[in-house]
């Protein structure tokens, strides 16, 4: 364009406009003949103070680079050391607590007194003997195992709920069959598999009672398992404690462990077994003043025995006794060691004065519950011999064995005794609002019993709802059977009326025994499903019983209105 511009113009004017040009826009560099001038040497000192790219030292950028990556591990490294901290001191500090709170002694005297150390130590004895905790001489690995299985038992181990198959029985000849056990109970036993194994190795050097007291710890877990593979183990390793107490046991943890062996092996099918070890039991915790006769059988004694722990244990022995000879066809034998047995337990059917202390009051409860289950096991058994009173009067037994199971859970539980929705009933409803009502603050803090008061309380309420439930069977038969004799339930009379009346009570008795076997959904007395502790067997055959019940009294009542228009 400019020298299109210079054409146009005349010389002379050409001529100022390239002075002038020039003067406003000098040149940078000299012309030469030769071409321009090449840029000046490479000045360090000019480089350093240069800002611009043809100046730049290429060394800072690996220099950066590399300070970049090094604040990176150094973070990194720091990072994963304070989670691997906060991890151990985590870890370490449950596993304290466990050792110092969870497994510490009972410092209650009278916990002592009573015996619930020993009913109760489940909980906190694994290995540490009196003293609570664990043993020191099991070292590291043996009291972390020790304690990892106590909070894989009682804490859980997350989300898993069960496992096919268990490590503890897989060389056992059956140990080929399906088995689903808790996930809980399986880890739990691998960790004192564990402790087990290190205890065997310092045979000489732990406490004398530590492999023993593993050994049972053991064994209780593989029991609870419930599968018959489980149940051989657990047995077997019972058999290892008792030979370790030397089979004598001057105390009451001998007869405990052959209560413990009588009823494994009843459940294994081996009952002259379980027989012998259920009159071993009787006779170590409530020794005769002479020798016993070899072999034993199994007596009731003439008197209770003066621990308050023995008398738990020989109570709860006769108890499957009971249960035994019931089941297996020996009748006559039931009812008449039922009737020994009530007789022998008749001191305690008395309330415990509130003036008792928790661990005194918690073994009345006790003892008043295994005298209820004798006395549903009676009457049972007298209604199938047909050589007891009229069913009347067995449901008059019946609703006094349920009266006395409520009055324990009741005690257990601080509820009233009447329920404020039914002041004015019969059979007043049960007064727990919703399935299981929480313990006492007495019962419920206690180390040791805690535990053995919150298994009272469900056999409690299931002992409740299964009398209630037999009540009203006897009431609902007693009244098909006067309905059905002459004239129907409607022809009239005095048949007709009392037959109402029976099915009236039966259906009362029904209520009461989904009252105490059921949760209640939305409100009180809408009993919806069964509660944690009952079976759904057992609580379809509540709930058939009640529903016909309501039914047969609906209709009456339907009926007799329309007949009185």
């Amino acid at each position: 364009m400019l020298s299109a511009t210079r054409s146009r113009l005349p010389l002379c004017r050409r001529a100022a406009f390239s002075i002038q040009y020039q003067a406003r826009f000098p040149r940078r560099y000299e012309s030469s003949k030769s071409g321009p001038k090449l840029p000046a040497a490479y000045d360090k000192d000019l480089a350093d103070d240069h800002d611009g790219p043809l100046y730049t030292n290429f060394a800072d950028n690996a220099v950066f680079t590399f300070g970049v990556l090094r604040r990176f591990v150094k973070f990194t490294l720091i990072g994963f050391a304070s989670v691997g901290v906060l991890t151990w001191t985590a870890f370490e500090g449950a596993h304290q607590y466990v050792e110092a709170v969870c497994l510490a002694n009972e410092s209650d005297p009278d916990v002592n007194k009573w015996g619930w150390d020993r009913d109760g130590g489940d909980t906190w004895r694994w290995s540490g003997g009196d003293a609570g905790g664990t043993d020191p001489r099991l070292g590291f690995k043996g009291r972390h195992a020790v304690r990892s299985a106590w909070m894989a038992q009682h804490w859980g181990i997350g989300s898993a709920g069960s496992v096919i198959g268990s490590k503890a029985f897989s060389a056992h000849p059956g140990g080929g069959r399906l088995s689903i056990v808790e996930a809980r109970l399986e880890v739990a036993q691998e960790f004192l598999s564990l402790a087990l194994t290190i205890a065997r190795e310092r045979a000489g050097r732990v406490h004398p009672d530590t492999l023993p007291t593993l050994l049972a710890r053991h064994a209780g877990i593989l029991e609870r398992m419930g599968t018959r593979d489980a149940l051989f183990e657990a047995r077997a390793e019972f058999e290892q404690v008792w030979d370790a107490l030397g089979g004598s046991g001057a105390d009451a943890d001998a007869a405990r462990l052959a209560l413990k062996l009588g009823d494994l092996n009843k459940r294994l099918g081996d009952t002259d077994d379980a027989l012998d070890w259920w009159a071993r039991a009787i006779q170590l915790a409530a020794p005769s003043p002479s020798p016993p006769e070899l072999p034993l059988t199994p007596t009731v004694p003439a008197s209770l025995p003066p621990s308050p722990l023995a008398q738990r244990t020989l109570a709860q022995t006769l108890v499957s006794l009971s249960a035994f000879y019931a089941t297996s066809g020996r009748l006559a034998d039931a009812l008449s060691l039922e009737s020994a047995s009530l007789s022998l337990l008749s001191p305690f059917l008395s309330p415990a004065p509130p003036s008792d202390p928790a661990p005194q009051a918690l073994h009345t409860l006790y003892l008043q519950h295994r005298t209820a289950l004798l006395a549903i096991h009676r009457a049972e058994v007298a209604y199938a011999l047909r050589a007891a009173p009229p069913a009347a009067s067995l449901a008059a037994d019946l609703q006094r064995a349920a009266q006395l199971a409520e009055r324990v859970a009741l005690a257990l539980t601080g509820a009233p005794a009447v329920h404020p929705d039914a002041p004015l009933s019969a059979i007043p409803h049960p007064p727990v609002a919703e399935g299981e009502r929480a313990l006492v603050g007495a019962y419920a803090r206690s180390q040791s019993m805690s535990r053995p008061a919150r298994a009272l309380l469900r056999d409690a309420r299931r002992a409740a709802a299964e009398a209630w439930n037999l009540a009203g069977v006897l009431y609902e038969g007693q009244g098909a059977g006067k309905e059905g004799g002459k004239k129907g339930w409607l022809g009239g009379g005095r048949e007709r009326e009392e037959s109402a009346r029976d099915v009236e009570r039966a259906l009362e008795c029904y209520e009461r025994a989904l009252g105490w076997a059921g949760v209640h959904a939305d409100r009180v007395g809408n009993v919806a499903e069964p509660a944690e502790a009952m079976l759904e067997a057992e609580w379809r055959v509540l709930w058939g019983n009640y529903v016909r019940a309501r039914e047969v009294v609906r209709n009456a009542k339907a009926q007799e209105k329309e007949k009185a228009k």
